[in-house]
């Protein structure tokens, strides 16, 4: 739902559930071995992608913005690991994973004030920088994702190049 006119917490919330949902497409039509290929030479995979988003919820409204602890939340320590796919991770699991982590974030962030401030390692930031660096953040990952599921639905056509 495109929202163009709404005041600037109903935009912010509105973008970051269109990037949200841009994620969840990812995984739109891939089968457990498309979803974990490795079509670059880091860990990013359509599937690692994904579990990331789950990772970055987690970290900035579960943990920063209602103080939960990581560890509590059992979030690794590096984000290169939040990438990593264990032989538990499926589609299905992983995309019930993020749906609800974006609720419980949505949940956290209800009702707080968007200058309401929060402790980061570079300095505070307020609840609308968050919502920013999610927005910027599932946008640039989504990008990767297109180029990634774009390479793989070329490799089941034999003959096809992508343009």
């Amino acid at each position: 739902m495109e929202i163009h006119i709404a005041d600037e917490r109903t935009q912010l919330e509105a973008r970051l559930d269109s990037q949200r949902e841009q994620i969840l497409d990812i995984l739109t039509d891939l089968n457990e071995g498309e979803a974990r290929a490795r079509l670059v030479p880091s860990l990013t995979t359509p599937l690692g992608l994904v579990k990331h988003a789950v990772f970055v919820e987690q970290v900035w409204f579960h943990s920063r913005v209602a103080g939960v602890p990581r560890t509590e939340l059992g979030l690794p320590d590096s984000i290169d690991d939040s990438f990593v796919l264990t032989p538990d991770d499926t589609v299905e699991s992983v995309r019930r994973s993020f749906l609800g982590a974006c609720a419980h974030s949505r949940t956290v962030a209800a009702g707080r004030d968007l200058n309401e401030q929060v402790p980061w390692h570079r300095g505070p930031v307020d609840l609308r920088y968050i919502y920013g660096h999610l927005i910027a953040e599932f946008a640039r990952h989504a990008g990767h994702g297109d180029i990634l599921v774009e390479q793989l639905r070329a490799q089941r056509t034999p003959g096809t190049t992508p343009s």
